[in-house]
């Protein structure tokens, strides 16, 4: 999705090129200051996070969190027991340490196997509307929870690895700040002097001011704001929390040498300083043919990252205020195809989620036998959105009203699963 035009006739990443930023907006190399730490200690002990690890074109869930040992459709990996009352994949045993502190729906079941009305949909809990451009995970998170978090310079909204779905009718202000694995700013193509910089950040605001005492409309003031959060950006000690390397090198280690690795220690980080959502991003998942080949390195790296993510958050008392959600736009299918892979599945997959108040260790919902089909109750985006959200705190019963004047319900009038909170 893209993001409403600005004034100026900029999107939002003609903005950030036009910033041309701070050195490659080169963040600076320095670690985590004794500043940035006593920032961390000093958050209001109610903040909460959600971290969304997106497995973008579709995982297995039939290999990795809801197995079907000895059937045709099974595959060839084994289940294995966990911290949990339940089992996952053999080819995780790291996460199977960490499973005490999350749990997984077995019974979703969602309406769109296309790649891009499926990750619209899960992202969103709405379906794709031409008429409507509805706010992602991300920003609706942001919304209601930055409110508070007036020491926080970082953007409320961050994407790791790749792009997110966009914020939709609640503007610009709370669209995804996209960066890749290594911290670098997207859509900065080239550094300017800081002077020069100073420069066009104060035509910029002579600009918007302009535009505001015009009263031309929202999108004047949402990137007025943008720019304001980007001013107090490019100078801000909390930008040393985009840099992962500063990490011990058994840290790093301990995650892994991989991009998402990279993406879930630099979400640690994030949340660590206050930023309300981070999406970090896991690409390859589409996998029409040598899954079982293709899972016997992926899972591997999704073990390490994962679990090194929890244990983490659990080691600094983060768990408790955060929600951990892994998943992609769909399963696949139980059947494996002539090619050893899995097509587009939607009818009946699993997702993986825990942390804040979100009770660890349980299976919700079954499929049958053969994983065709689920056998009790089943839940949809819209659910599981507002599961997430109830979990960080969020009404229910907030209602947004779209740029058309239509009424939206948060996570589309969804229904909290209360087996996880039981």
């Amino acid at each position: 999705m893209t993001c409403c035009p600005t004034p100026l006739g900029m999107t939002r990443r003609h903005f950030m090129r036009h910033l041309a930023g701070a050195s490659t907006l080169a963040l600076p190399a320095f670690a985590l200051t004794r500043s940035l730490q006593a920032h961390a200690e000093t958050l209001r002990r109610d903040h909460k996070s959600c971290i969304l690890l997106w497995l973008g074109g579709g995982p297995p869930t039939i290999d990795m969190w809801d197995l079907k040992p000895g059937a045709p459709t099974g595959g060839p990996f084994k289940p294995m027991s966990t911290s949990g009352d339940l089992q996952i994949c053999e080819r995780l045993p790291l996460l199977a340490k960490q499973m005490q502190h999350l749990s997984i729906i077995r019974s979703m079941s969602t309406r769109e196997a296309d790649h891009d009305r499926g990750r619209y949909y899960m992202h969103t809990g709405y379906v794709p509307n031409p008429n409507v451009e509805h706010p992602s995970y991300g920003a609706v998170v942001a919304h209601e929870l930055d409110e508070n978090l007036t020491q926080l310079d970082i953007p409320p909204f961050v994407s790791i690895g790749g792009a997110s779905e966009g914020p939709g009718f609640l503007g610009m202000a709370y669209a995804p700040f996209q960066v890749d694995a290594n911290g670098r700013i997207r859509d900065v193509e080239a550094a300017v002097p800081w002077q020069r910089l100073a420069d066009r950040m104060k035509l910029l605001a002579a600009h918007e001011t302009q535009f505001i005492n015009e009263r031309r409309g929202s999108a004047a003031e949402d990137h007025a704001k943008v720019l304001a959060k980007t001013q107090a950006l490019l100078t801000s000690k909390q930008m040393a929390a985009f840099q992962v390397r500063s990490e011990p090198r058994e840290v790093q280690e301990r995650y892994g040498n991989t991009a998402f690795a990279r993406g879930c220690l630099m979400a640690r980080r994030l949340v660590e300083v206050g930023v309300p959502f981070v999406e970090v991003n896991s690409g390859g998942w589409d996998l029409h043919q040598g899954c079982f080949t293709s899972l016997e390195t992926k899972l591997p790296e999704l073990d390490k990252a994962f679990s090194s993510l929890m244990e983490d958050l659990d080691q600094r008392g983060l768990l408790e205020s955060t929600v951990v959600l892994s998943m992609g736009e769909f399963g696949r299918t139980p059947r494996i195809n002539g090619n050893m892979g899995r097509d587009h599945y939607a009818r009946a997959w699993s997702v993986v989620l825990g942390g804040a108040a979100i009770q660890g260790g349980r299976a919700i919902g079954q499929t049958n036998a053969d994983g065709t089909g689920v056998e009790t109750d089943s839940y949809s985006s819209e659910d599981l959105m507002a599961t997430v959200c109830h979990a960080l705190g969020i009404s229910l019963q907030t209602t947004y009203t779209a740029k058309n004047g239509r009424p939206m319900k948060i996570a589309g009038g969804g229904r909290v699963i209360q087996e996880l909170f039981v």
